[in-house]
């Protein structure tokens, strides 16, 4: 299965989990009894909404460009029309199993009772939006670092890193202007979350028109991972070229740089908090792959990285050359490697 479905099914499986109880709790407060409706209730609810967040609204880019406040009314409606939806169709079968007639079921659907259920329902829901969105801007899994508090206290560890950027950065710049080319950008930077899931990747951070990514020693050696993302980014630009050659007259390219160090890794902040990473390491990386230029190169990786990796996935290594870095009192042995 799909790195990205899988964790969309999983995040399906609790927003219905969270439906369900929410239901059991608001027939709690209302009826004083508790029974299999509320369940019946909650749970289509949770699968109609999660079916909309995680797997149509995601692929409409239309949305993706939409301001907030436009996104919020667009989903408000259209939430409170799948309530509605819902409901009817649920009261429709229970209802008639009961013996009900339809014209009671149409007073219930405009009483004041439907109005809090549905007014109660947005709220949840809303909520589940908030942290699913609060996720997405932290990271994949960074919220739950906070919540437990993993690095309250600062702490050393070991991480590969990769700083990605794109070639012609500039001239794309001046050629699209800076509103195309976010528009570019902000495409470009979707693409690579599907090669993120699958090498178990963090993205640390967009800097311009550059990511840094980060793995754990144990994820980012497995199966050669933190060289693996490269190529399967690369492979999508490769397949979507014509496309991008057609919206923005440019078909992009990237050029990564790749080591491993030690950092210190932190939470800091106090109006904004985010977890940091700090350490030579980092330095290192960048500079790596600013050497992507002079060697004409597309991955550069350092040795020390290299003496982990197995040399495997029909990886082809190439000893570039050993050169003192820029503020680096050692030299570093540089490796290109093509997929």
């Amino acid at each position: 299965m799909r790195p990205d479905l899988s964790r969309k099914l999983k995040n399906l499986a609790l927003i219905c989990l969270f439906t369900s109880i929410a239901g059991m709790i608001y027939q709690v407060i209302d009826d004083k009894v508790l029974d299999f409706r509320s369940v019946i209730v909650g749970f289509p609810l949770g699968l109609a909404f999660g079916v909309l967040e995680l797997f149509l609204f995601p692929k409409t880019k239309l949305l993706r460009r939409w301001s907030f406040s436009k996104m919020l009314v667009f989903k408000a409606v259209t939430y409170t029309a799948v309530i509605y939806g819902v409901t009817i169709v649920l009261m429709l079968i229970m209802g008639l199993a009961e013996g009900r007639k339809v014209q009671e079921l149409w007073v219930y659907l405009v009483s004041p009772t439907q109005l809090i259920l549905v007014i109660y329902t947005l709220a949840i829901y809303s909520l589940l939006v908030f942290l699913l969105q609060v996720n997405s801007l932290l990271g994949e899994g960074v919220l739950w670092k906070f919540i437990r508090g993993k690095y309250h206290k600062p702490r050393e560890e070991e991480r590969i890193f990769m700083f990605l950027d794109m070639k012609s950065s500039t001239a794309a710049a001046e050629h699209l202007g800076h509103i195309r080319f976010y528009t570019l950008m902000n495409d470009l930077f979707h693409e690579i979350s599907q090669p993120v899931l699958k090498t178990k990747a963090e993205i640390y951070q967009y800097v311009g028109d550059e990511v840094v990514l980060t793995w754990e020693m144990k994820d980012g050696l497995e199966n050669s991972n933190c060289l693996k993302l490269f190529f399967l980014f690369r492979e999508i630009l490769l397949q979507k070229s014509d496309e991008y050659w057609r919206d923005f007259g440019f078909r992009p390219q990237f050029k990564a740089g790749v080591h491993l160090g030690k950092v210190i890794t932190a939470q800091i902040g106090d109006l904004k908090r985010e977890i940091v990473y700090n350490g030579d390491v980092l330095n290192t990386t960048s500079r790596i792959q600013h050497e992507c230029n002079k060697y004409q190169r597309d991955c550069l990786v350092s040795g020390s990285l290299m003496q982990h990796l197995k040399q495997v996935n029909a990886f082809k290594w190439e000893k570039v050359d050993t050169v003192l870095l820029r503020g680096k009192e050692t030299e570093v042995e540089l490796f290109s490697v093509n997929g």
